[in-house]
């Protein structure tokens, strides 16, 4: 039952007619929020107040959907423990709501005669139209604007809908009193534009040979070397979301928890699916600095002038891209990268969220904290039906895709479309942002940024991509807090906004997507910030367990081999697995 009432929680958010007329719409992530809300506002209360008591039902309520919640089985001596209530009241008032039909009794099992506690279906719809009550009224009191929807609004993130952010000023940063510090980055349009700004504002300080740019393989390549070297060369690294487990499980990252209760950054501010892409087990490693979301772009223009829909499964943005596919005007129906290597492994890892699954057996929930068996425990889901579907997908969109598909990479395809070649394209909504702001572009303001199609019209599953900052475990402790204020300075909210602004759509921070600036800027903004409120959102698309870097490696050769060379898929998708199992058991002897 805790599965499914996760699932329901998602499929409320989505906006499913059938069960949105019983409960409220609500995240799980809010309703988690709210518990922990309701739990820190009655305790105080309960501690302070002359003659008051605990409310035995309130707090049992709460710990057992937060058990609930997160998955936890719980008894009936850590229910009473955990609602910090006298034995005896607690045991009466349990014994009283499973007569009354509002805790259900599971069996431990294994011939054990005792049991688990679970809320009924009765009880949590009615907590949930409570805590909508709840969402609702915090809405209306801190920072709704007028006319909006309550649904509009995301309980526990900490930004007033109506307050502009200021502009970034370098006085902020100067009073830092920063040290010269050294940084591993991504080579993009981003990181480059921070570069820039960091060294605008720090004048002598803020040298450019300080950043060091690399592509995203030699930024791996790089990042193993520099983090197993006993000489530092580097005090911040730009950690590319999926390689997070591989790193923070060797030790080689520096724990972060420690410096954010001095920080200047409010964790709730951030959505709780982006910054728990920097949390390893229970222990954050890595701060968010621009998540970027996996779309398919269209040419309004011409959808409309055909008066063809745009495509929401597989099979449409094959039909789609069929019609408007005309390779001897070297027009084409869609671009995708099909290079081999890291491009096509994402592509088949993102068409696999598609189908709601993805290529180890795990729960398809973003997760606040990340934690994974070890490798040996874990399934993997390469040989499967799911993924035959995937790949023969793959072999259509090869049908109607530029005729050099096998080697395009992210930047390849992007150009196609920004240059009126393609009628689609699958892309990051960082490298989208060029479509509207760079002057070479052919299509401004004539593109439709649309959800991923999804297979048979399944819920919408849009993968989260984009790049932590982290400090190697190696930086000495007095260093690690002078470049915790620099990490604060680059990931707040001013700094964020100016990039919006100028021309980057997605920031993981609540206070800038809702700054009225900010989304008059791009309509990506947002577009996925609404996508964000309906969780929509996959952060387990390119699920970070620490060998991720050989699955993707793997996938990158035998899905190329099987798409572009004639390797047949079930051998292909077969030995996939082979070979990551041979690799992963041979490294355990």
């Amino acid at each position: 039952m805790a599965r499914k009432f996760v699932d329901t929680i998602e499929t409320q958010a989505q906006g499913s007619d059938a069960v949105h007329s019983q409960v409220p719409s609500l995240t799980s992530h809010e309703l988690s929020r709210i518990v922990d809300f309701l739990r820190r506002l009655r305790a105080p209360f309960d501690a302070n107040m002359p003659g008051a008591k605990p409310d035995v039902y309130l707090n049992i309520t709460l710990e057992l959907v937060d058990a609930h919640l997160r998955v936890t089985p719980i008894d009936k001596s850590g229910l009473i423990s955990s609602a910090d209530v006298p034995y005896s009241t607690g045991n009466r008032m349990i014994a009283k709501m499973i007569e009354d039909g509002l805790i259900s009794q599971v069996p431990r099992g294994n011939g054990l005669k005792t049991h688990f506690l679970e809320p009924s279906e009765a009880l949590l719809n009615a907590f949930m139209a409570y805590a909508s009550h709840v969402k609702g009224h915090m809405a209306k009191t801190f920072g709704l604007r007028k006319g909006t929807e309550t649904s509009e609004y995301y309980f526990g993130g900490s930004y007033f809908a109506s307050q502009i952010i200021s502009p970034v000023r370098g006085e902020d940063i100067s009073a830092l009193n920063l040290g010269d510090i050294k940084f591993l980055l991504n080579d993009d349009n981003y990181f480059v534009a921070m570069r820039n700004m960091w060294s605008d504002f720090r004048n002598d300080f803020g040298k450019r040979s300080s950043f060091e740019l690399q592509r995203l393989p030699d930024l791996y390549e790089n990042t193993r070397r520099t983090l197993s070297e006993v000489a530092p060369r580097y005090d911040v690294v730009a950690m590319n979301m999926p390689w997070l487990g591989e790193f923070a499980e060797r030790g080689e990252l520096a724990p972060l928890d420690n410096l954010l209760a001095d920080a200047a950054i409010n964790p709730l501010d951030f959505h709780p699916s982006v910054w728990g892409t920097g949390n390893w087990k229970g222990t954050q490693y890595g701060i968010p600095l621009y998540c970027t979301i996996e779309i398919l772009a269209a040419r309004k223009d011409l959808f409309e002038a055909r008066s063809i829909p745009f495509p929401k499964t597989f099979d449409e943005t094959i039909a789609a891209a069929h019609d408007f596919h005309d390779p001897e005007k070297e027009f084409y129906g869609i671009a995708w990268n099909g290079q081999r290597g890291m491009p096509i492994a994402n592509s088949f890892m993102f068409f696999l969220a598609a189908c709601r699954t993805t290529v180890i057996d795990m729960p398809l929930r973003n997760q606040e904290s990340w934690s994974f068996d070890t490798f040996e425990k874990l399934k993997l889901q390469i040989d499967t039906e799911d993924a035959l579907e995937v790949v023969e997908y793959m072999k259509q969109l090869v049908e109607v895709s530029p005729p050099d598909i096998a080697t395009i990479d992210w930047d390849r395809r992007i150009h196609y479309f920004m240059s009126g070649q393609t009628a689609m394209a699958y892309c990051w909504t960082m490298r989208a942002a060029r479509f509207e702001h760079e002057l070479s572009s052919r299509v401004a303001r004539r593109v439709a940024y649309l959800p991923p199609p999804s297979r048979r019209m399944r819920r919408v599953s849009a993968p989260v991509g984009g790049f932590l900052l982290t400090i190697p475990a190696y930086v000495e402790p007095a260093q690690q807090k002078q470049i915790i204020s620099a990490i604060a300075w680059m990931v707040s909210p001013e700094a964020m906004k100016e990039h919006v602004k100028n021309g980057f759509p997605v920031a993981p921070r609540f206070s800038v997507c809702a700054d009225p600036e900010a989304l008059a800027s791009s309509p990506i903004v947002s577009m996925v910030d609404r996508m964000a409120r309906k969780n929509e959102l996959v952060t387990w698309a390119r699920p970070p367990v620490p060998e991720f870097n050989l699955i993707e490696r793997t996938l990158g050769e035998e899905i190329h081999e099987i798409v572009f060379n004639g390797k047949s898929p079930q051998r292909g998708l077969k030995d996939a697995e082979n070979r990551i199992l041979s690799v992963v058991r041979n490294e355990m002897r």
